[in-house]
């Protein structure tokens, strides 16, 4: 994005436009809230989970945001610059559903395989029971990060020893599980 990270030029801004769902004076009031956030223009994977733990004050984000942030960093830089951000806030926001489960499968699949087995998920969803804390009530199939992964390959009919889930399964999975299309919803609302 240029040496300068005082302003998006005409250029940034254009291209910000065609890739994502926000407009000119949006991604420019979101850039503005960027800088104020990350002065340099990069925001790392430590002030990254900062921002999270002010929303989970009764648990621990680290672990799960280093999965988040692995999914924001694209180009694999140990910084999110602004259009990192900006490009995943805009699937997670306002993508429809198969970009946003497309999304999430890649945000399990942080090896980069494309295919998803239960040693995968478990840490995921391990870190996201962290990040929680103890104050969500969680159903008896659920009550474990382990039972919760269990319950993934259980509900897609596979063996979680043996078997995978790939992005069509994942597609599957968040037809029948409630959770999943719940999650998947809950950045609608924000902007």
């Amino acid at each position: 994005m240029g040496k300068s990270v005082s302003k998006l030029s005409k250029d940034d801004i254009r291209k910000l436009q065609d890739n994502t769902y926000f407009d000119k004076r949006e991604l420019q009031q979101w850039y503005k809230g960027f800088l104020r956030d990350c002065p340099s223009g990069q925001l790392t994977e430590v002030d990254f989970a900062k921002i999270y733990q002010q929303f989970f004050p009764f648990g621990d984000p680290k672990e799960y945001c280093h999965y988040l942030f692995r999914q924001f960093d694209q180009d694999n830089s140990n910084f999110i610059d602004f259009k990192e951000f900006i490009l995943a806030f805009s699937i997670t926001s306002r993508g429809n559903s198969d970009q946003k489960i497309a999304w999430a499968f890649d945000f399990y699949n942080y090896n980069r395989t494309g295919r998803l087995t239960y040693n995968d998920i478990l840490p995921v969803i391990s870190a996201t029971y962290k990040m929680i804390g103890p104050m969500a009530a969680l159903p008896p199939d659920e009550s474990t990060p382990e039972l919760r992964a269990e319950k993934w390959f259980t509900l897609l009919g596979k063996n979680k020893d043996t078997d995978v889930i790939t992005l069509d399964d994942f597609k599957k999975l968040a037809e029948i599980d409630p959770s999943i299309k719940s999650a998947l919803a809950g950045y609608s609302g924000l902007v």
